[in-house]
């Protein structure tokens, strides 16, 4: 295979201010079409309600809840609409943008999104309100350091860095020293 392919998985996550999101990227296994039909659109047509009834009567399909399941869904909690881009590793794969915002409904776009490199799952989550103490890298820090103890993959929260340089101010007064005498020692 390609070096994407080849490289070691990993999860990087950023908050934009100023479109409110939130995203949380994989270098995975990604989805196909089907996977994402079968796995987030049985939840969103399920309806919260619906899922957590067939939760507390085990009717619902375990192994669907371990991947996506109720930890999916509490992005809603946060979010009040949530997008997944994904490009699976099967070769020639196209890449699919599986969109909802709560409600019993969802949609699949071809090819839509910011393209994915290799393969991976990109979720975007479009967040409420109520909810912009979670853009703060050092409040996603605090819940990752928390909650990921499982999670076998390297975690990244992206940063924003302020360097600050040094340069010269042309009204300032430099004070030269008298002839016969040293210049002062600089104050640190």
């Amino acid at each position: 295979g390609d070096a994407a392919s080849l490289a070691k998985p990993q999860i990087q996550i950023k908050s934009d201010k100023d479109a409110m999101t939130i995203t949380i990227e994989d270098s995975g296994v990604g989805m196909t079409k089907s996977e994402l039909q079968n796995n987030l659109g049985r939840i969103a047509q399920s309806g919260t309600k619906k899922f957590v009834e067939a939760l507390g009567e085990g009717s619902a399909d375990v192994n669907l809840i371990g991947q996506f399941g109720v930890g999916f869904y509490s992005a809603y909690l946060v979010a009040d609409k949530v997008e997944v881009v994904t490009k699976s590793m099967q070769p020639d794969s196209t890449q699919y943008k599986w969109s909802s915002d709560a409600s019993n409904s969802y949609t699949i776009t071809e090819g839509a999104g910011e393209p994915i490199e290799g393969s991976g799952t990109r979720l975007v989550l479009h967040l409420k309100d109520n909810a912009m103490e979670y853009m703060e890298p050092a409040k996603l820090e605090d819940l990752l350091q928390h909650y990921s103890e499982f999670v076998e993959f390297p975690i990244s929260v992206w940063k924003e860095k302020t360097e600050y340089k040094q340069v010269p101010d042309p009204d300032a007064e430099v004070e030269e020293p008298a002839e016969g005498e040293e210049a002062p020692e600089p104050k640190m």
